[in-house]
């Protein structure tokens, strides 16, 4: 048995190959253990935005970059500004599963709150 001890690999990251020593393996090398490690993709990133209207209060951007982003009153303000002066804002970039939901989660809280804010994700 092969012990790995490490928080950022398991089992899983590798192909293993034994072979005891002193018995042939099929392709007739000598007694040696293989450990070869698979690549892994990183997984492809998309930026979440949002997009300026005429409708939408600047309060409820920065408590929607708050809440949903996780960003701080001062960064949520600046965002919020360039959403305003240049149409859109990045809130920040993830895997396509963690965008697909913050842009959900983020038209249901705007649509609750009687808000045309738009929410979009693109590919990096």
């Amino acid at each position: 048995m092969i012990l790995i001890d490490s928080p950022d690999l398991d089992e899983s990251d590798f192909d293993l190959t034994l072979v005891v020593m002193g018995q042939k393996d099929s392709e007739e090398d000598s007694g040696v253990a293989t450990i070869t490690r698979k690549k892994v993709k990183k997984p492809k990133l998309y930026k979440v935005l949002l997009h300026n209207d005429d409708y939408t209060t600047m309060e409820f951007v920065i408590q929607i970059l708050k809440k949903h982003f996780g960003k701080s009153e001062g960064l949520a303000q600046d965002i919020m500004l360039q959403i305003h002066h240049e149409g859109t804002g990045l809130c920040g970039v993830y895997t396509f599963e963690i965008a697909e939901t913050k842009v959900s989660k983020v038209m249901k809280e705007a649509r609750r709150e009687g808000h045309p804010l738009l929410c979009s994700f693109e590919p990096e």
